[in-house]
């Protein structure tokens, strides 16, 4: 089963693995993940670089927290790049491999509910490949949603049997699923939590004792991984504080967003246009496959607590424009640091691919034997075609220092500008690729990438926007910075030799002109 999901990831995501070590999505997050897969390597193997402190946004510390820092996809990541494996396979690897695992364990957790294998593909390629993969196809964390499946399966084998090995793997998986994706951990506590209520109820007193002692160990383990995890993001908290009220709305799902499907979508990507982070539909036979199980069979106990567990995932994806989470908001300094509510979005994909094996077996079951195999090969073939979006406009990504950087990481230590920055209104500019390429050098840059900007980079991004005035030098100074790098790419060329002039008058050294694997580049270093 793994081949086969393996086998459909490669022609869902075409013609990714043919340019598997050097291509990926266009976009900035991209070297945004290289960046923090990278650093969680080098930090691994440099005693005195500690893990959160990146090399970004200098002089700030716990620069990791300031985003996702995706901590188990840096660890499984790291003896690759300490191989010198190319950055970009590796990056690949992780995501290629995130998307077929999660649909394997989608697999695993929906033959345990409906005993369908052909149903449980379908319940694979509803969780690997719905619009929203496509839509966060860039995003490493967004697809690493291999623990929740599991965490489910566990959930169903300790309220089966109580036993304690299974109430601490549900924990282990609700942990691993936190230091994978921190929104998907805090969305999957809240979620199992209430699935968890909803299978105990129906039980004896005492199967509901022995299952409620089992998880509650598995829910200490998971508090305790999630505590001591979370200290570093409470420490950037209170740094760069929580996020907006009109932020929070803005990427706060509506109902009418599920009707959206990404615009590469082959057959609905002229329907309904739906914002950036809103694409959220979820093809139509797995609702009609979910009808189907509903009507014709009498629901069991864990399909009844799946269809609660849909409608709650969705109604968390509503965020501020909901019921429940405006309350949390409120009064949780962990909703409160999260962007974009409508990611909840990803569980009513789980809760319906375990819904839509249970309709396949119910229909699988009232239909003639003979009529059967057209029904496993047809379905999912009908799917496929739904979710079909291939082929991906992918972009080649650098795996080696371009000359710019191959020559900095030759020169003595110091701290590092990348000009032009963007404007605090204008952000992110090119930040991240220049994240991206420090790591070619290791040295530290005040120029950084991530989901909050402190204030001292905020502050600096304005400061220097009329370099080489007094004010940028000034700026730059106060920071010790001492090679400054001017790109040809962020200017127009009369713009460009009238900074390069002035910052020769200004008694910046010049150190040359380099390529900078974009156009050209010149180096000063600060006197």
């Amino acid at each position: 089963m793994a081949v086969l999901f393996i086998v459909l990831t490669a022609l869902m995501t075409w013609p990714q693995v043919r340019v598997l070590g050097t291509h990926g999505p266009e976009h900035q997050d991209v070297f945004f993940n290289l960046w923090r897969l990278r650093w969680i390597q080098h930090a691994l193997a440099s005693p005195d670089d500690k893990l959160f402190n990146g090399n970004q946004f200098h002089p700030e510390n716990r620069v990791l927290a300031y985003s996702d820092a995706m901590l188990v996809e840096g660890v499984v990541a790291a003896p690759a790049l300490a191989l010198g494996v190319r950055p970009m396979l590796v990056h690949n690897l992780l995501l290629l491999g995130a998307i077929s695992l999660s649909a394997l364990g989608m697999f695993v957790l929906a033959r345990q509910s409906s005993g369908s294998t052909a149903g449980s593909i379908l319940a694979g390629i509803v969780f690997a490949f719905a619009p929203y993969r496509f839509e966060h196809y860039m995003h490493m964390e967004l697809q690493w949603t291999v623990w929740m499946p599991w965490a489910f399966w566990a959930l169903q084998r300790t309220i089966e049997t109580g036993a304690l090995k299974y109430g601490v793997a549900t924990g282990l998986f609700i942990a691993l699923q936190m230091l994978s994706s921190i929104y998907y951990g805090i969305f999957l506590g809240v979620l199992l939590g209430l699935t968890a209520c909803v299978r105990l109820l129906p039980l004896s007193w005492r199967s509901a004792l022995h299952a409620s002692r089992a998880l509650a160990a598995g829910a200490a383990l998971a508090v305790c991984v999630s505590w001591l995890y979370s200290q570093p993001y409470t420490l950037a908290s209170s740094r760069v504080g929580a996020r907006a009220e009109n932020e929070v709305r803005m990427f706060s799902a509506r109902p009418r967003n599920y009707l959206s499907a990404t615009e590469t979508n082959l057959l609905y990507g002229k329907g309904p246009r739906g914002a950036p982070e809103r694409r959220l539909f979820t093809g139509l036979l797995p609702l009609v496959l979910t009808l189907c199980g509903l009507l014709l069979v009498l629901p069991s106990a864990s399909a009844v607590a799946y269809v609660i567990g849909l409608a709650a995932a969705f109604e968390l994806s509503l965020g501020l424009h909901g019921l429940v989470y405006p309350f949390l908001y409120e009064h949780s300094t962990l909703f409160q640091g999260l962007r974009a509510p409508a990611r909840a979005s990803i569980f009513c994909l789980l809760f319906l691919g375990v819904l839509t094996a249970n309709g396949y077996a119910a229909v699988a079951a009232a239909i003639a034997p003979r009529a059967r195999p057209v029904l496993a090969f047809g379905l999912p073939a009908v799917l496929l075609l739904e979710y079909w979006v291939a082929p991906l406009r992918l972009v080649p990504y650098a795996n080696e220092a371009p000359p710019l950087y191959a020559w900095l990481a030759q020169q003595p230590r110091g701290v590092v500008a990348e000009l032009p920055m963007p404007r605090s209104n204008r952000l992110p500019g090119d930040e991240a690729r220049h994240a991206y390429m420090s790591t070619f050098h290791w040295m530290r840059l005040v120029n950084g990438y991530s989901g909050y900007y402190p204030p001292s980079y905020l502050s600096r991004a304005d400061g220097v926007a009329g370099f080489p005035d007094a004010e940028s030098l000034r700026e730059l100074r106060l920071d010790r910075v001492r090679y400054v790098i001017v790109h040809a790419a962020g200017y127009d060329q009369a713009d460009y030799a009238r900074v390069l002039s002035a910052a020769n008058a200004a008694g910046l050294a010049p150190l040359g002109r380099f390529d900078d694997g974009w156009q050209s580049a010149w180096v000063f270093e600060m006197r």
